[in-house]
């Protein structure tokens, strides 16, 4: 894009991401905001999840990742970027803090996130919320009722108890933080849902960070670009444009992008194709093996999706993947998601020609079969060293073989009797080891390589032979664009291509 001239920066929504253990409330919470918080003829508009999505409160417009946990939030933490401005704990006050709350705890400190404790489900008989603070203390999260920073909200979706007081908390660390966007900078952003249209095409959730995305521009991700064809804000509403914090739905991609990929408008096609890291969808590309997305500077990619049963599964699955080597064959997770696997997984699979590969997760009968039919590879294993390994295994497929060098014997020439192009008929003597049909030889004159060449047919006193050994005479025929000549010695090998392993 053109260089920005007229930076205008100027505060914009937050954009928050809501995570704790599976059950606790975090998609009630957003499901709650979104009807209470949306106008009744608009929600009814909300017909397709597109991961994120925006509520009014006080006049001021509020950005929500979904679902909880999400992908892309997670991805884009690999990257070592940052998506949201402000995280929700959700935990709920009959059960405390689980394996999954400290997880998410976990990903909230690292990131330095402004957070928030909604202590759910506060309409339950048990509900137990000084135990919950006391259990989050000893998780190094402080609420202020305890003498700490961390704001605490009680809540609850049945009767709506203290959802507008989280809006409002999130409203003030807005303030406090006055988190900044630049309207008239390049737009940019991070792809929040990706996947493969029947109708539309390509079709993506782009988050734009920085910037006013028009539905004109031209977009390019890491891995794919287009002009935009279709923009629609998450009510499935048609818009001409899209400022910082904005979540929009676009159709144009040439391919489906991995979710977590930045992206950025571009003021032309040519350099669109000029920044990705693949071939544009408007370029023919050779067919490759079907794991093969793309080869970069010599480097092959293998393109992977993980279904995991917790999200502390899919963090320790990816931080062993980054222990492979990946200097021939990059390994690249396109999406990591929480779940069994379903229909999407395999249209993204198969549009991304990736393999699918499940932890301690269920691949229904029928998302079998149908995975068969598409020709999908899914793997699944309830031992995460089990699955690295057929991961390694997988990949190891795009390898290039190494070459062995297998010495045989060596033959001096004796006599040159007849020569027919690259072709000549030789008589000679096996000095050492054994010399067979179809081996590969160096031909050495006076010590020094003259070239190569190929024993295409090997006789022995008149008759055809595979092999012949030390000290005896045999005619060949030697295939060669370097001739050969009296008294050169052919020194004799084979090659045996053996597999790799990553």
């Amino acid at each position: 894009m053109e260089k920005n001239t007229n930076k205008t920066e100027q505060s914009r929504p937050p954009i928050v991401v809501i995570l704790g253990h599976v059950d606790h409330g975090k998609t009630s919470i957003l499901d709650f905001i979104r009807k209470s918080k949306v106008a009744e003829k608009e929600s009814g508009g909300i017909t397709q999840h597109i991961g994120a999505y925006q509520v009014e409160q006080q006049g001021k417009m509020i950005t929500f990742i979904d679902t909880p946990g999400h992908e892309a939030f997670s991805a884009m933490r690999s990257r070592g970027a940052k998506v949201a401005d402000i995280a929700i704990l959700v935990v709920a006050a009959e059960e405390g803090v689980k394996p999954q709350t400290k997880e998410a705890i976990e990903v909230i400190l690292r990131q330095k996130l402004p957070l928030i404790v909604a202590i759910n489900k506060m309409d339950k008989p048990n509900a137990l919320p000084d135990k919950v603070k006391k259990e989050l203390a000893n998780n190094n999260v402080l609420v202020e009722s305890m003498g700490g920073e961390v704001p605490s909200i009680f809540t609850s979706t049945k009767s709506g108890i203290g959802i507008d007081e989280l809006l409002e908390m999130i409203l003030l660390i807005a303030e406090m933080d006055n988190f900044q966007g630049d309207k008239n900078a390049p737009a940019s952003g991070v792809i929040i849902e990706s996947r493969m249209d029947q109708q539309r095409g390509v079709t993506a959730t782009l988050l734009v960070k920085d910037g006013t995305l028009t539905n004109k521009d031209i977009v390019a991700a890491e891995s794919t670009y287009g002009q935009i064809k279709t923009m629609e804000n998450f009510l499935g509403k048609p818009v001409q444009e899209a400022g910082p914090s904005t979540p929009v739905l676009i159709s144009g991609f040439g391919e489906v992008p991995p979710v977590g990929e930045t992206w950025q408008a571009m003021s032309s096609i040519d350099k669109a194709r000029a920044k990705v890291a693949v071939k544009g969808p408007q370029e023919k590309q050779k067919r490759e093996p079907a794991e093969i997305l793309n080869i970069k500077d010599g480097q092959r990619i293998f393109n992977f999706i993980i279904k995991a049963d917790v999200f502390g599964s899919l963090e320790a699955i990816r931080e062993v993947i980054k222990n492979v080597p990946q200097e021939e064959v990059l390994l690249r997770v396109i999406k990591v998601e929480v779940g069994d696997i379903l229909e999407n997984d395999l249209k993204l699979a198969e549009s991304a020609k990736a393999r699918i590969y499940g932890f301690r997760v269920k691949c229904p009968t029928g998302i079998q079969e149908l995975a068969d039919r598409r020709g999908v590879k899914v793997g699944i294993s309830p031992i995460i060293y089990e699955l690295i390994q057929t991961i390694r295994h997988d990949a190891s497929r795009l390898l290039s073989p190494e070459v062995v060098r297998q010495k045989l014997g060596q033959l001096k020439i004796l006599e040159v009797f007849k020569v027919d192009g690259q072709k000549q008929i030789i008589g000679g003597k096996v000095l050492s080891g054994k010399i067979e049909r179809n081996a590969l030889v160096d031909i050495l004159r006076n010590k020094e390589f003259i070239g190569t060449g190929r024993i295409a047919q090997l006789q022995q006193n008149k008759k055809e032979a595979a092999e012949v050994g030390k000290d005896r005479e045999c005619g060949i025929m030697l295939e060669s664009k370097d001739m050969a000549d009296k008294g050169d010695i052919l020194d004799v090998y084979k090659e045996e291509k053996k597999k790799r392993e990553l």
